[in-house]
């Protein structure tokens, strides 16, 4: 399908619109895991940017910060420190662009062998579900792993709670592009929530500069937390595809034969491998902005290059980073309760989709051992080579599924249904 060329001003609005879109997960991520919010949206920039470049700037998609790495990077970063964190997620980087050159080998049909649903949703529920005390401890008040009270127990929920019930309320009853942004309005009441109860320390911004270098990280290459971060890399893998297949019926177009799905696993993989480069979280492309795509019909992708300048732009804004790092733990937290149980349910609709039979045995102890090991924080190793938590389960869904017999029978159920 080839884009009318609209007027340069309205790419440039629209491009502004997909990164308002896009904004809250952005820079979510990244102030839950102790990272540089403006190093997160050079990256998200940068990593869009990229992606085009390889993909031939073919597929309306943006890249930011993914949801998928904040427990392991959190695990990693408390044990290593975060330069060896930014040399896992190089190393995650590189797990997309093998899995891109598998699939230029092989076909798009090898990562649906490697990784069937049986294997990927109790992953993605595991991460969502491994997360909840983190979004309850920072919604109560306390740190995110519950270590120290920073805001007042009452004060806190009278923070989180109203700024959870102002992101459902959006997300369910918002109209038009306002029910796309339900993460920036339930920050905006708990902010407002936060000035009004006076825990908002705002010297921060004024010390600031209005022009700064973001504070990039160089990475340094530590094999225990690139195990902590390489087997993650899957779940999101797979979320990728499910994300190209989504644009691609919004806007008409095949991206998985063309540019192809080779390409656009190595977009994503050169994009996060960048991303750790300069001490940024790990990209994914948004669902929220392929939402805005489809209400707006803006199916060009220059429009997402302009997202990325804008991306870049407020990079270099000091004060604005300063202000972000200042929303208190609770605002986050209220909301973190929605956005990881999402993560959860986003695992629950792989396996019904897919209708994966669990009174199966093989497919219920794939699921069973992965959620437990996951959830449960199992660490199996020693030293720097031990293997925990979310890292853990992914490989041993992996595994299970390999060695286990039968490992066909949910798709040949499927396939005879479809005859």
């Amino acid at each position: 399908m080839s884009h009318p060329e609209e007027p340069v001003g309205r790419q440039v609005l629209a491009g502004a619109q997909m990164l308002f879109v896009a904004f809250g997960a952005l820079v979510l991520m990244p102030l839950i895991t102790g990272m540089d919010p403006n190093v997160a949206l050079f990256t998200a920039g940068l990593g869009t940017l990229l992606f085009q470049l390889v993909t031939k700037r073919q597929v309306p998609v943006f890249l930011a910060s993914s949801f998928a790495f904040i427990a392991p990077i959190i695990a990693a970063k408390g044990e290593f420190g975060l330069p060896a964190v930014m040399g896992g997620v190089m190393a995650a980087g590189l797990v997309y662009i093998v899995l891109g050159f598998a699939v230029r080998l092989k076909g798009p049909g090898f990562i649906d062998r490697l990784l069937p649903p049986v294997v990927i949703a109790p992953v993605i529920i595991s991460i969502g579900l491994a997360l909840s005390p983190v979004a309850v401890n920072m919604a109560m008040g306390k740190a995110g792993d519950g270590s120290a009270q920073l805001i007042p127990y009452h004060t806190a929920m009278l923070i989180s709670m109203p700024a959870l019930v102002t992101t459902l309320l959006v997300a369910v009853l918002g109209k038009g592009l306002f029910r796309l942004v339900p993460i920036l309005a339930g920050v905006a009441v708990g902010y407002g929530l936060s000035l009004i109860f006076g825990v908002v320390d705002t010297s921060g911004i004024a010390a600031a500069p209005w022009l700064a270098m973001p504070n990039f990280i160089a990475p340094e290459f530590n094999i225990g937390a690139i195990l902590f971060m390489v087997p993650v890399a899957l779940a999101p893998a797979i979320e990728h595809i499910g994300g190209v297949v989504a644009i691609g019926s919004v806007t008409g177009n095949n991206y998985v034969k063309k540019p192809g799905l080779h390409r656009t696993l190595l977009g994503d993989g050169v994009a996060t491998s960048a991303a750790g480069l300069f001490g940024g979280p790990p990209n994914t492309t948004y669902a929220e902005v392929t939402g805005a795509v489809m209400l707006t019909k803006n199916y060009n992708p220059k429009i997402m290059t302009w997202a990325a300048i804008f991306a870049i732009a407020l990079a270099f804004i000091g004060k604005f980073g300063a202000g972000l790092l200042s929303i208190p733990v609770p605002v986050m937290g209220g909301i973190l309760c929605l956005l990881f149980g999402s993560i959860a349910v986003v695992g629950l609709s792989t396996l019904i989709r897919h209708q994966v039979d669990l009174s199966e045995a093989r497919n219920l102890i794939i699921v069973s051992v992965t959620l437990v090991f996951g959830i449960g924080g199992m660490a199996i190793g020693y030293g720097e080579f031990t293997l925990s938590g979310i890292s853990l389960c992914a490989i041993i869904a992996l595994l299970l599924n390999l060695v286990l017999p039968g490992g066909e029978g949910w798709r040949n159920k499927q396939l005879n249904e479809e005859v």
